[in-house]
């Protein structure tokens, strides 16, 4: 019945939010790794500061997050990094050369 419809069109939309919040994050890194002056070639370390709606939003996307920041690792706790927004949650990222 059209529960069932509803119940897809809301995991639909949650995938398309998350893929957006992963899209947002690989933006932001970027950013911040020009800001740093880093070399396109330099592997990084990524922490983040988030809910843990954050987290668990982008952690499907993690591979595809780290392939386009060529981020060795992520990982998730607090750090005194900048702090931006993304779909109006305040998140710190600190990112670190290898």
């Amino acid at each position: 019945g059209d529960g069932l419809t509803v119940a897809l069109d809301a995991a639909l939309t949650d995938e398309l939010r998350n893929e957006g919040l992963a899209r947002e994050m690989v933006n932001r890194l970027q950013n911040l790794r020009k800001s740093s002056g880093l070399e396109v070639t330099d592997r990084i370390e990524v922490r983040i500061e988030g809910s843990d709606s954050l987290r668990l939003g982008i952690e499907p996307f993690m591979m595809y997050i780290k392939d386009e920041v060529l981020a060795d690792n992520v990982t998730f706790g607090s750090n005194a990094g900048e702090s931006v927004e993304i779909e109006g949650e305040k998140i710190n990222i600190s990112i670190f050369k290898k």
